[in-house]
């Protein structure tokens, strides 16, 4: 069967092989069958070893829906009673850990920082010693609206001196940059199927600390569906997700991860690492600049600034590439105008070659200034 490929630059979900997609293409199967636990549990534990985390201290817990999930799960779940979440706050996805506090009404500190480079830790610290309270510490790991990488190793230390948890949202590096939950001090990361591993959508995933969340147990229930202990429990008892799992997106996340084994930790990093500075160097011969210092980038989201060009439109020269197979995507930065050209997928260096073929052909069928324009 002959699919049509296209390279999608935005930050997900990824370009994914035919052998993902032809995964889903299975019997139909009812995922109450003892079958289809055991294929869970493999998939569970394999989700925990690509952050080098042991089976005996860490256990992944599986969700249907969005990245965003995750962190509804995290901390609606793994908030003490009378005490408060302190949110690293430095972009988008961290904004929204804070919303979804807002929407549950739980104490927390929204601690606002520059979108535009990492996490201050000296301010980190201050607020954890003035806030003996704080429970519960949560950040992004990269912030996917601009490519900031922030300092997790450092929070998470921080957190554990001052004995709270550490949460760390990794939807936009898990299976990407090289993790050791270990190492980077870390409770609990998350993902989606369709990010880094190069899966579907509709499946989430948190890994975390099996003794935190059987002590969760004992906290206040702030949601049904979204609960930690209660899915975790379920699992442990009985092999199955506690509501209707997405079945095919399971098939094609286990066929995922065995391409993630038989490419490698180094070798994937190292390719998507080629992708990126493939983005970096189109753009500079094109005259465009980038929202983020370099040495702050994640090394897999490039947040590019609008020129200062009257000819410039997003959604032509986004249609224009889109028509020949390639996927471009707006910013998310509310004071500037970008848009995002993402290093994540099945795509290597040659795709970026080809793609900025493309974006040229656009910027001069539009009349866009080559180089870019900016006062």
């Amino acid at each position: 069967m002959e699919i049509k490929r296209n390279i999608l630059l935005n930050p997900g979900p990824s370009t994914t092989t035919d052998t993902v997609k032809m995964a889903q293409v299975v019997p139909d199967i009812c995922p109450r069958e003892k079958e289809f636990g055991s294929m869970m549990k493999g998939l569970r534990d394999d989700l925990v070893k690509i952050v080098h985390g042991r089976t005996e201290d860490y256990t992944s817990v599986l969700f249907c829906g969005s990245g965003t999930i995750n962190i509804d799960v995290c901390l609606n779940s793994l908030l003490p009673e009378g005490k408060k979440i302190l949110v690293v706050n430095n972009g988008a996805y961290s904004a929204r850990a804070v919303e979804i506090c807002r929407y549950y009404g739980m104490p927390h500190i929204d601690l606002q920082m520059p979108i535009d480079r990492p996490a201050d830790i000296e301010l980190v610290e201050k607020t954890l010693k003035e806030n003996p309270d704080i429970a519960l510490v949560h950040t992004t790991h990269n912030e996917t609206g601009t490519g900031v990488l922030n300092p997790i190793r450092e929070i998470g230390a921080l957190a554990h001196k001052y004995n709270a948890v550490f949460t760390v949202d990794t939807t936009s590096t898990y299976a990407m940059r090289p993790i050791n939950v270990y190492e980077e001090n870390i409770d609990f990361c998350m993902a989606s199927a369709q990010k880094g591993l190069m899966a579907m959508t509709g499946l989430s995933f948190v890994i975390g600390r099996t003794d935190i969340i059987k002590k969760s147990a004992e906290y206040p229930k702030r949601s049904y569906y979204c609960n930690l202990f209660l899915q975790y429990d379920f699992f442990e008892k009985t092999g199955e997700m506690h509501f209707t799992p997405p079945v095919q997106t399971i098939y094609s996340t286990i066929q995922a991860l065995k391409e993630y084994w038989a490419e490698g930790e180094e070798n994937k990093w190292a390719r998507h690492t080629r992708v990126f500075e493939a983005i970096h160097k189109g753009i500079e011969e094109l005259g465009f600049k980038d929202v983020i210092k370099r040495e702050w980038q994640a090394g897999l989201v490039v947040s590019v600034i609008y020129p200062d060009d009257p000819n410039w439109d997003f959604m032509k020269v986004h249609d224009y590439c889109y028509e020949r197979g390639f996927t471009i995507y707006p910013g998310k930065i509310s004071t500037t105008n970008t848009f995002r050209l993402c290093a994540l997928g099945a795509i290597d260096e040659q795709d970026i070659e080809d793609f900025f073929k493309v974006f040229k052909e656009a910027l001069v069928h539009y009349n866009i200034s080559i180089p870019a324009i900016y006062k």
